[in-house]
């Protein structure tokens, strides 16, 4: 291996979203696209192009954000992972580093996601977990938000969960699945939920839109044929609205196997 030529590497990244004003950089304010090439920057010397497979919103956290670069080194993966984790802040953390085929494109290549939305139902406010929650009061209807997140599974034109400002040349997306789990009650007082959508592709808001209108139905605001109503209706203004930012995160990112060198 010439030790001089630039190699792929996929990156999987955790991070804390709280403090960040998003995946994406931007002048003057902490970012954790920003963080990471500047990272990478110190490590080599060179000014490293770090893409996302989505930018995460100011507040949006992640398990599993993958990012993409181009960069030459001449170690191993393992050793790149333990560099960039010295030079970044706690709340950033690289949990896998992989070489990748050359090209490998974090946004291009993926071929599905995977979100958790986590509320939090009663109880006082919490001095932690408001980072981490959308904290409700009074009682949700969880059977018939469960029955609502199930009429979203499927190819579906999700334009009325599409944020406006991000126009896509579809908005047409294949909803592989959006689970409503119910965890346990703390102290009999609270309970947590945790909505996961997974599909081919987002649009802009598109997660936080639908959680927003299953806690309408939830409430008994909103029957389960509204939601019929709203995927039809091709309109943001007729869907609820946009859950806060803190209780998302980004799970996992696909890819085909082929885009590892470990998998040829």
């Amino acid at each position: 291996m010439n030790a001089n030529v630039a190699r792929s590497f996929k990156l999987t990244v955790a991070y804390d979203g709280t403090g960040f004003a998003g995946w994406q950089v931007q002048p003057n304010q902490p970012t954790i696209q920003g963080h990471l090439q500047d990272a990478l920057q110190r490590l080599t010397g060179d000014p490293i192009q770090v893409i996302g497979s989505g930018r995460t919103d100011a507040g949006v956290h992640a398990h599993g954000q993958v990012a993409s670069c181009s960069l030459v080194w001449r170690d191993s993966p393992q050793h790149l992972l333990r560099a960039l984790n010295t030079q970044l802040p706690e709340t950033i953390a690289v949990c896998a580093a992989e070489e990748a085929c050359e090209g490998f494109h974090a946004i291009r290549h993926a071929i599905g996601k995977r979100y958790r939305y986590q509320i939090k139902v009663g109880g006082v406010r919490d001095a932690f977990d408001f980072r981490y929650h959308w904290h409700l009061h009074g009682k949700l209807d969880v059977e018939q938000m469960r029955l609502a997140a199930q009429r979203l599974v499927g190819e579906r034109d999700f334009k009325s969960f599409q944020a406006a400002g991000a126009d896509r040349k579809t908005t047409v997306r294949n909803v592989r699945a959006c689970d409503l789990n119910v965890h346990a009650a703390v102290g009999g007082a609270a309970c947590h939920l945790s909505i996961e959508v997974e599909a081919d592709g987002f649009l802009y808001n598109m997660v936080r839109n639908i959680v927003g209108t299953l806690v309408e139905v939830g409430r008994g605001k909103q029957t389960l044929e509204w939601i019929d109503h709203v995927l039809a209706a091709r309109d943001r203004d007729v869907a609820g609205p946009t859950a806060p930012a803190c209780g998302l995160f980004l799970l996992r990112v696909d890819y085909p196997d082929a885009v590892l060198k470990s998998h040829l």
